[in-house]
Order: C-alpha cells, then structure tokens, then sequence
C-alpha cells in the first residue's frame, strides 16, 4: 500500500510529467550541451552518479556536464551570466539574484526540513539560548539559505537585525573561523551541519525547524528556458524519478554522495537522514512564501529593491 508522502510524490510527479510533456510537444530542442551547477548534497548528484541525465539526453545528442559549486550564491551568478543552465540552491540566494537583475527563472520546488540547517556553537560556548546572541558574532554566507534562517532565528529570540553581528563568510572559510573561535556561531546546512559535529565539537544550538519554512530550487537560465523547454522538460521528469529512487534507497544515496563529492560516508549518512528527496511544481503556496522573505529583506535592507518573486517563475508553454 501506498504511503500518504508515496502517494503525493507520485501525484506531484505526474502533474510536473504532464506540464513538461506539453513542453516538450509545442518546442523543439535548441541546445546540443547541459550544463549543471551542483553542491555537495542533492538529486542532482546522485543524478550525476547514476548517469540518469546523460542517458535520458543521449537521444536529443545532448552532452550533460556537472560543475560544482560551494554554496548557492556563486550557482546563481554563473546561472545568471549563462556560464550554466541549471542548478539548484536553497530559497534565499534566489531572491538576491533576482533583485540583481539576474537571467534566472525558478523550475521546481524541493520541500527542505529544517533539521538540515542548523546553528552551531562551540561545545564550551556560554550561548545556551537564540536570546544569547545578542553582541555576538554569527557566521553565514551571504544571500544563502543560512542568510534567511539567521533573521528568522534572530526575529524570534526577540533581538533586532543591529542586536547580532552578522559575519559574511563562505562555508569553508566560516568553518575554519568557527574551530578558531574567531566567531561565536555559524549557521549553517548539510553536509557542512554534519562535518562540524563531527570534526569540530559543534552543539546545535536550533535547528531551522520550528523557526523557518524552507524549500530548495530547481532554477534554470532565462535564455536557455525559452529557447529549450522540451529539454528542460525533460530534464526534470528525470529528476522525478531520481528522487523517488533516492527516497527509498537512503543508504546507496549517502554512499553515492561520499564517492562524488569526497565527504565522508558517516557525515553524508547523518546528512541524508535529514534530507527528504522530492520534486514539486512551483505553487503558488511557494511563490507566497518567497515573496514574504523577499519582503522581509527588502524592508531589513538587504536587498536594495522590492521584487515580484512570481515574474521569475518558469510556465511551460501549452500546445
């Protein structure tokens, strides 16, 4: 019998199926090369272990090529200039890249709990509260999902965006400050989360969950979408089927991850235990929860023009 979450993966995958197919009957294909940006984690890797895009493309004479990328901000630059066509990052770097004027539209939404985000403190720190952030410094990469959980966290202990000081660092450079005590605390996502508890003595101070609605993208050149939406159609009818497989195979997922990406297989293992592989449309639920974080930023004054999150949503066109 189907589970509740098997049935509404099935049904989700059937609606993208059949968006996708009109896509794929009213245009033809453009582009003889895919280019991908990925990050250490995610259906895109396991994709590209599988070779599942290579042969789904093979037909099209398509070539299928992974660039890896360390967050979502650098993705979504190289997105943005048409140096990729597609990638994934989590809710918030989109947002900075659309109020940058960026070619970038968002494909497909994957649900994220928040139990892969987490603020760490060091074993011995005093910060036993989010109240206790107050004056100290915090460690995130900028325009990242971490940005967006690090004001909802601080929102809800109370503090003000001037109460905290946020410091503006990639995950790795983050990293090395958080071992050197050079910041009080980082937030931070797998499998970077399960590295630090790992290597670094890390307590988790919160975890996203309980304090911000997260979703991961699918995000897709501007250019490219209009020009191939049978590939792109293509492309994530794919990714459906990548991610049902990875829901129900967790253990060669995390093996697969630690051969790809050089992580170790217990951190991956931790990492995907907290990763729920899935593929939805982009609904207009979504949308709203995009917009009310672009809202936010823009009146905190991070970025410096309000945005219609909806004008960057990619619609496949109907025979």
């Amino acid at each position: 019998m189907l589970t509740r979450r098997q049935t509404l993966s099935l049904a989700a995958g059937a609606a993208l199926a059949a968006a996708f197919g009109e896509a794929r009957a009213a245009t033809p294909d453009q582009a003889r090369e895919f280019r991908i940006g990925y990050q250490k984690s995610g259906a895109l890797v396991i994709a590209r272990r599988q070779g599942a895009l290579e042969r789904r493309l093979a037909a099209r004479g398509i070539k299928v090529s992974y660039v890896e990328f360390p967050s979502g901000p650098p993705l979504l630059e190289a997105l943005g200039l048409g140096a990729i066509d597609f990638g994934t990052t989590g809710d918030t770097p989109p947002i900075f890249a659309q109020a940058a004027r960026a070619n970038i539209l968002y494909a497909a939404t994957l649900p994220a709990p928040g139990s892969g985000s987490a603020i760490l403190v060091r074993r011995d720190s005093p910060i036993r509260s989010l109240a206790d952030l107050k004056g100290r410094s915090i460690a995130f990469t900028k325009g990242s999902s971490a940005h967006n959980f690090t004001v909802n966290a601080v929102r809800k202990a109370g503090l003000a965006w001037g109460d905290i000081k946020p410091v503006h660092l990639s995950p790795a450079d983050a990293g090395a400050a958080f071992a050197s005590g050079a910041v009080d605390a980082w937030a931070i996502w797998d499998p970077f989360y399960a590295i630090a508890e790992r290597t670094q003595d890390a307590r988790v101070l919160t975890t996203a969950e309980g304090i911000v609605e997260t979703n991961s993208f699918y995000l897709v050149n501007g250019t490219f979408a209009k020009a191939n939406p049978a590939i792109l159609g293509e492309v994530i009818d794919e990714l459906v089927r990548v991610s049902d497989w990875a829901s129900a195979h967790t253990g060669e997922v995390a093996a697969a991850l630690a051969e790809v990406t050089g992580v170790s297989l217990e951190d991956q293992t931790r990492a995907v235990a907290r990763t729920r592989y899935a593929v939805r449309p982009v609904s207009d639920e979504v949308v709203l929860s995009q917009q009310a974080i672009a809202d936010e930023f823009h009146k905190l004054g991070l970025i410096p023009k309000p945005i219609v999150v909806r004008d960057a949503v990619w619609t496949a066109p109907t025979t």
